[in-house]
């Protein structure tokens, strides 16, 4: 599956083929709508779908730096087209833009939601359940999704250095010193394995010098992760100070789980039966390699601090407040109502002062750039 198109038609013979799951209705497509969430389920993808990189709430020309509120580039609204037809031809959960979080993850668990438009960090407490059920075939793949082939999924493009979060001792430390002693066991090579590996012989054991987690914990870790940090805390304090993934150590070992050998180990045995289908190893093999993108001069925008006297803080509710209301009712109107509602959308941005938003935020954008180049 590489386009919508391919998406819609497995969704649809899968419905097709399956009108129930366990006694209830098969979902198609369900989406997660509430509060900030709609960002992450519905309106984040379009972007994804259209090749551009994740700017938060702004698209950047990466020639000229020009900052666009992503949902007024055309090519976008072809996706949330897309989405109005997949509501009409009735393969939208009708609940997607009222569901809380809970209830949306209790569809999912339950294994009849045949497809979802998310993030695995959202959705991951809802396939543990799946699999630690057995139902291993009800959990999700992971594959680069275009509105069409002229597209190419930007999901791994690089953002190079990004001058994000870190960690910081207040004045008022009662032992600032052995707060820095801590902080340096945290980032030492032994404490790196054991926030990442555990304790050895009881989380993992060492087999021809080679890390290995126990089976014990290995099963736990594969079908529900979460009860495996807050059990073992192995994976809780990976905190800005943590080698980064495939990242070997003095012995020859990764520092992290998160490795080409672990993961393999935590994929199911239909997992690695639809990759090989694939003619693939990992899900990460299916989607467009990081070399094939140019690392991102400024960045990732979504960090991009804007001031706290900047207009632009005035300007973002507004426009939030006009695409979380018009993007929901542009999806599910009547297909010859669609083009009507999301054009009033891009006319309520205009007159809400998108363009002096954009301006603003290019300024931002081109400053980082400049700064970064210096």
């Amino acid at each position: 599956m590489k386009t919508l198109k391919d998406y819609e038609k497995a969704i649809q013979t899968y419905v097709d083929k399956n009108p129930t799951i366990d006694g209830q209705k098969t979902i198609g497509l369900s989406l997660l709508a509430e509060d900030w969430r709609i960002m992450i389920s519905v309106t984040n993808p379009a972007f994804w779908a259209t090749g551009a990189p994740d700017d938060g709430e702004y698209y950047i020309d990466p020639k000229t730096y020009e900052a666009m509120y992503h949902y007024r580039r055309p090519e976008e609204k072809e996706y949330f087209r897309w989405l109005n037809h997949m509501n009409d031809v009735g393969l939208l959960d009708p609940e997607s833009f009222v569901q809380k979080y809970d209830q949306y993850l209790a569809k999912i668990a339950s294994g009849r939601v045949v497809a979802t438009i998310d993030q695995e960090w959202e959705i991951g407490e809802a396939e543990n359940s799946l699999k630690s059920a057995g139902k291993h075939e009800r959990a999700y793949g992971h594959y680069p999704i275009t509105l069409d082939d002229s597209y190419k999924a930007a999901n791994f493009q690089q953002t190079g250095f990004s001058g994000n979060w870190g960690v910081g001792i207040t004045v008022d430390a009662e032992d600032p010193v052995r707060a820095i002693k801590f902080l340096d066991f945290l980032s030492s090579e032994e404490g790196q394995i054991l926030t990442n590996w555990g304790i050895e012989g009881k989380h993992y054991t060492v087999v021809d010098g080679k890390r290995v987690i126990t089976p014990e914990f290995l099963e736990m870790k594969k079908n529900d992760n979460n009860t495996f940090k807050q059990t073992t805390g192995v994976g809780n304090y990976n905190f800005s100070l943590r080698n980064g993934d495939g990242v070997l150590d003095s012995t020859g070992n990764y520092f992290t789980t998160n490795n080409p050998v672990q993961i393999l180990e935590n994929y199911s045995p239909v997992e690695i039966e639809v990759l090989k289908g694939y003619g693939a190893t990992y899900w990460k093999d299916l989607f467009p390699k990081e070399d094939e993108f140019p690392i991102k001069a400024w960045g990732a925008a979504w960090n991009i601090p804007v001031p706290n006297d900047s207009p632009n803080t005035v300007f973002n509710k507004k426009m939030v407040d006009i695409t979380r209301k018009r993007i929901p009712e542009a999806i599910l109107a009547k297909p010859a109502d669609f083009d009507k509602v999301f054009d009033t959308m891009l006319q309520e941005l205009d007159k809400a002062g998108v363009k002096e938003m954009e301006k603003n935020y290019t300024e931002l954008v081109k400053a980082r750039v400049k700064l970064w180049n210096e």
